[in-house]
Formats: C-alpha cells, sequence, structure tokens
C-alpha cells in the first residue's frame, strides 16, 4: 500500500518515509511523489548524500534510470541551508546520513515543509539501518516497499550481498546486491542467484501468435 498524504493548505509541515530494501523502488517512488508536488505548483527540491554517485553526481536515479535534478549534499545540515525556498523537500538514500538527518527533517517539517524521505531499513546482515529506523520513528507516513526474490520470486524485503567486503556502506548495483525473501537471505555473503533475463517486450513478442498466411 502507498501510504501518500494529500496536499494540504497553508504551513503544514510533515514526515514521509519510504523505505525497504534494495531494487524495491524507493527512489522511483520519491521521484514520482516529487514530480506530482511539481505539478500542483509547489517548490521542490531534491537532495541527495555525496557518496551516491553510482548513476550521476547531479542528478537523482532510480535503479530504472528515471532521473530528476538534484543537489548533493555531504552533510544533513546543509539541507537546511539549500532547501530555504522549498516547499517540498526530498531526500534520498537518507541511511548514508549521520544521525543528523533525523534533526534536520524534523526541523524542516516544523518549518511548515513536506519532507519526503527514502532510504534502506537494513543494512546487508539484515540489521537496522541507522538512522532511518529514527525516521520511521518521527514520520507522520511510512509506506514500506517490497521487491521480488532473485532466488525464489516471492516478495523480498532483504539485500543480499554477493561480492566480498565486510564494509556496512558499500555503494553498489546489481553486481554487488540481490532482493532476497527471508527464506533465502543468507548473511553476510551469498552467490548470486538470479538469473538473467529477457525484456519483457521480447518475451511478449515471442508468445503472439505467428502469421500462417
Amino acid at each position: 500500500m502507498i501510504n501518500e498524504p494529500s496536499f494540504l493548505p497553508g504551513n503544514i509541515g510533515w514526515i514521509e518515509v519510504v523505505c525497504g530494501g534494495m531494487f524495491s523502488g524507493k527512489t522511483e517512488e520519491l521521484i514520482r511523489r516529487a514530480r506530482r508536488a511539481y505539478i500542483a505548483g509547489q517548490d521542490v527540491v531534491i537532495v541527495k548524500p555525496a557518496i551516491d554517485n553510482r548513476y550521476s553526481d547531479t542528478e537523482v536515479v532510480s535503479h530504472d534510470e528515471t532521473s530528476l535534478p538534484g543537489i548533493t549534499v555531504d552533510t544533513a545540515d546543509q539541507i537546511i541551508l539549500l532547501t530555504s525556498s522549498a516547499k517540498v523537500v526530498c531526500i534520498d538514500e537518507a541511511q548514508f546520513f549521520d544521525d543528523r538527518i533525523v534533526d534536520v527533517a524534523s526541523t524542516l517539517a516544523n518549518d511548515g515543509k513536506r519532507v519526503i524521505i527514502a532510504g534502506l531499513d537494513m543494512d546487508y546482515l539484515g540489521k537496522p539501518f541507522e538512522p532511518m529506523p529514527q525516521l520511521l520513528a518521527i514520520a507522520e507516513y511510512v509506506t514500506k516497499l517490497h521487491a521480488i526474490c532473485s532466488e525464489s520470486g516471492m516478495l523480498a524485503h532483504f539485500s543480499q550481498r554477493i561480492v566480498v567486503s565486510d564494509e556496512k556502506v558499500l555503494v553498489g548495483e546489481k553486481d554487488a546486491y540481490e532482493p532476497r525473501a527471508r527464506h533465502c537471505f543468507r548473511p553476510p555473503l551469498d552467490e548470486k542467484r538470479g538469473k538473467t533475463r529477457p525484456p519483457l517486450s521480447k518475451n511478449r513478442s515471442q508468445n503472439q501468435p505467428k502469421d500462417t498466411d
């Protein structure tokens, strides 16, 4: 269920958190909400931590390559300085910030801003990924998304690391992680289990009946 609040008039602020595992569509959902706010005529600013440069240094990009222009920041405190004129502040990959992001989010909401935050709620060991649990606790609205397990095809909430590393923060893509259901999750490290699948359009064309003239 997508728990998205309606637009409220006046200087009323709140916090929304979109969480889940890798490849669950968190950034895509953040971008969707940002676009809707922009269409509604609201001033929107999107920020992301400087450590996340997987796709672009200047854009917020989802795994399916949906993107919007964004601002890169080194610390959570910079967000307040760079979003003073915004009505809607979107913060991607919040798990990469330190605990100051909790106070920053509260300050923005108390100033009458709509704050939309996306991030991983668990690390590669299946443990709560700080500071996301604190953000979940103070948010008025929480949406938990799921990917599809690479092994079983069921709903996946865990992020399975498939490359050798004991670093808690390892910014990676499909070369480093797979989405897994609970019964397929094998921390701290497992071999790649997912199979490469052809594009959906190709599958569809193969299933279409052929002319017999």
